[in-house]
């Protein structure tokens, strides 16, 4: 018998909206098309909060690589690797790691994360991308990660560990209030995350002055 855990796990879907209005006499003084402007606006805004909502459940993660009294140094990383390696947490190309920018900045002192003698010319983080393989995993920053006092929480998780649920992607309505004589451009999305496995988390906290 393999036992295996055939537990559910809840997610529970919430409504996001996000809208501006457009007035119908400004939009015949203007060059740029202000709909495309409002409607991009709103997409990348509720793509931030789907951010959000994914971060909140990884910071439910009590797997702590060392403390937050350094940066994120070489030991620090190679403590998460063990960690994960100890847990089986399979190392099958579906590992991230999201950090800071000042953890990004941390990484590009490591000779082994930004040297082409270890990481070969296609993986170097010079080239101008926002993201790299390193260890088997996608390493990538993010802006929005948890800061708590100077204290940031970076983590090296499998994707199988989180769970995003989409009840409805992104979608976008434009409509005329004349009340108002002005369009109303509304983005909105119903989606949701948990936290599926705290043993494929690995959080890395780390200092940031």
């Amino acid at each position: 018998m393999m036992n295996v855990d055939h537990s559910a796990v809840e997610c529970q879907l919430f409504d996001y909206y996000a809208g501006d209005w457009l007035d119908k006499l400004d939009e015949l003084k203007i060059e740029h098309n202000e709909r495309e402007v409002l409607i991009n606006a709103g997409a990348y805004a509720l793509g931030r909060k789907t951010d959000e909502l994914i971060i909140a459940e990884l910071d439910k993660s009590t797997n702590y690589a060392q403390d937050g009294t350094t940066g994120l140094t070489k030991a620090k990383v190679l403590e998460a690797f063990e960690m994960l390696g100890e847990t089986e947490v399979p190392d099958d190309g579906n590992r991230f790691a999201v950090v800071g920018w000042k953890q990004w900045s941390d990484l590009m002192s490591i000779t082994e994360f930004a040297h082409a003698d270890y990481v070969g010319s296609d993986e170097l983080p010079w080239k101008g991308t926002q993201a790299k393989h390193w260890l088997g995993t996608l390493w990538m920053p993010h802006s929005g990660l948890t800061k708590s006092s100077n204290v940031r929480y970076c983590y090296w998780y499998h994707q199988t560990a989180v769970g995003h649920a989409c009840g409805s992607e992104v979608k976008s309505e434009i409509t005329y209030q004349g009340d108002r004589a002005a369009w109303f451009v509304n983005n909105f999305m119903s989606q949701g995350a948990a936290l599926v496995d705290a043993t494929g988390v690995v959080s890395l906290r780390c200092l940031e002055s």
